[in-house]
């Protein structure tokens, strides 16, 4: 029989929530393993514009994406499925990095500080006797006091927890790839078409990312991405014109399906949820990256609380983050609805467009509730 091993942590996936809290939770010299089932450096399916709200947490944890290259962004530009445009600038600004350059920057970080990565899959994650026992695919039995679920959107594990919104089948489907061609570094372009929007911004290296989330009832009509993109997306010219100038860099799009935005519960079987394991915003709002790099912030500070014994019990662990989480996260969530709501409708994102040009102040306002203030560092 394997011996179990122990650590302060176990954090389940090795994405940006999972990478920054085990940078932030070894940072103060816990034990930390981070157990990720992909290789890294790997391409994912995201849109790749984080808030410069997260720029101040970043840097205290000796992470500087614009000295790495991330492209600076402060204005946006949103069209309807017309193609009406409404241009306005970022309040906060944000950064453009590829998740291909971002996590493995992460990566590197963690294991200077002396975390443990390994590839596997968890198979079970059991609370007994106020301790966690992880099991991997590899038969490697862990145990640790705490344990971090972020693992994406939506995992076995989920099924095997049997949480709520992975009763509901979702019927969005996302496609992202990257191009060169010419857009404007300090621009993000959000352009909707029937069905869906798409996102457009640089990240390193003078990529394009161009990531767009559908309906998946609406792209099933037809034959492939291509024919998909060719009656459906282009109906929108801003994004035609986008796509026919610029060239991909990928042999095949990125696809992933059943991304839901049903509300979930951020303590889980007493599981610490972060990232997108806790929630997912409407990409619509740009800020999904920002949110995972906060939560793992609010995650990570009380962890260390709780391992201290400042926190003297897991009851009062799980509460305090529960309403850290809610009190930062549900009204961006809420907000976040309503605005794909806005421009999901033909008819609807017309009338809206009319009203920000008549009110343009109103844009961003609408990103301020979305993407919340910059983080200060005591």
């Amino acid at each position: 029989m394997k011996k179990i091993k122990s650590f302060d942590v176990i954090i389940v996936g090795g994405g940006l929530a999972g990478l920054t809290s085990a940078i932030h939770l070894s940072k103060f010299k816990k034990q930390v393993l981070v157990i990720e089932k992909q290789s890294y450096p790997k391409h994912k399916v995201c849109g790749e514009y984080i808030s410069n709200e997260v720029i101040p947490y970043l840097n205290s944890l000796e992470i500087d994406p614009i000295k790495e290259g991330a492209k600076k962004i402060n204005k946006v530009h949103v069209s309807t499925t017309n193609g009406s445009l409404i241009k306005g600038d970022l309040p906060l600004g944000g950064f453009g990095m590829s998740r291909y350059f971002f996590d493995n920057l992460l990566l590197k970080k963690a294991c200077l500080n002396g975390v443990k990565v390994i590839k596997d899959s968890v198979m079970s994650i059991i609370f007994q006797n106020d301790i966690f026992i992880i099991k991997t695919k590899s038969s490697d039995i862990f145990k640790s006091k705490i344990a971090i679920g972020a693992y994406g959107k939506r995992s076995d594990l989920d099924i095997k927890m049997n949480r709520k919104f992975i009763r509901k089948k979702s019927p969005y489907l996302a496609v992202k790839s990257h191009a060169k061609g010419k857009f404007p570094d300090d621009l993000i372009g959000l352009h909707n078409f029937k069905g869906g929007y798409c996102g457009v911004s640089k990240v390193e290296n003078n990529s394009i990312n161009l990531c767009y989330i559908t309906e998946y009832s609406s792209f099933k009509k037809h034959k492939n991405i291509s024919d998909f993109q060719k009656q459906v997306v282009f109906k929108n010219k801003h994004l035609r014109k986008i796509f026919k100038e610029s060239t991909s860099l990928f042999k095949k799009s990125l696809t992933i399906s059943q991304i839901s935005f049903e509300t979930k519960n951020p303590i889980e079987n007493h599981i610490i949820m972060c990232g997108d394991t806790a929630g997912v915003i409407h990409p619509l709002c740009g800020n999904g990256m920002g949110m995972a790099i906060l939560s793992s912030k609010l995650a990570s500070e009380l962890i260390i609380q709780f391992l201290n014994g400042e926190i003297k019990n897991r009851e009062d662990l799980e509460n305090q983050y529960l309403m850290s989480w809610n009190k930062e996260f549900k009204t961006r969530l809420k907000m976040g609805h309503f605005i794909a709501w806005l421009f999901r409708s033909e008819i609807i994102s017309q009338i809206t467009y009319s009203i920000i040009k008549m009110i343009p102040f109103l844009l961003p306002k609408m990103i301020q509730f979305t993407h919340g203030k910059q983080i200060k560092i005591i």
